[in-house]
């Protein structure tokens, strides 16, 4: 289904928002791939008759990421690993805060269902140039995927057992929600 023109609001109500974070290291089988979901954001995406009316922005609290999942690993994640991440999060590699992201440009593909969404990112205090797409199910539920290279907005990623398990500097940001 074409994305009609019009404005959508998306946001925790309607849809999510996660970081998906995947191991390497020589010691990768012994941590975890994670989901990290956003409890706290809200965009707005506004498809226009000319794509020049279009845009998307984005903003999060980076302090509500919550730990909803970790697959792999040498034993399963408890409670308390989720609790020693997020202080990890918090601590060491992204403090609370603000993340907005601003289009500059929404370019529809031949098909009307999908758009190629450039714009600015402004994470940890440094503002840098992303594309991804969004496109547009015909049950009217809005996706949008991104690949953020953490080192990128000066985020080390993170790393234990004196550097042979690491989080990849790419995560995958993926965003989905019902058209409000």
């Amino acid at each position: 289904m074409p994305i009609m023109p019009g404005t959508y609001g998306l946001g925790p109500e309607t849809g999510s928002l996660r970081i998906e974070t995947k191991r390497s290291g020589a010691a990768a089988k012994a941590g975890h791939d994670l989901v990290i979901e956003v409890r706290s954001w809200q965009a707005t995406l506004v498809i226009g008759e000319d794509p020049a009316e279009s845009s998307l922005v984005l903003s999060a609290d980076s302090g509500s990421m919550e730990v909803i999942e970790g697959t792999g690993g040498i034993m399963e994640l408890t409670d308390e690993d989720i609790v020693e991440i997020r202080k990890t999060l918090q601590d060491e590699v992204l403090k609370p805060g603000r993340v907005e992201f601003r289009s500059t440009s929404l370019t529809p593909a031949a098909d009307g269902q999908r758009h190629e969404v450039a714009g600015e990112l402004d994470l940890n205090g440094q503002t840098h140039p992303l594309t991804f797409e969004v496109e547009m199910d015909a049950d009217g539920a809005v996706t949008g995927t991104a690949i953020v290279k953490q080192s990128d907005w000066g985020i080390k990623p993170y790393s234990g057992l004196f550097g042979t398990l690491k989080v990849k500097d790419e995560v995958v940001v993926v965003g989905g929600a019902a058209a409000a």
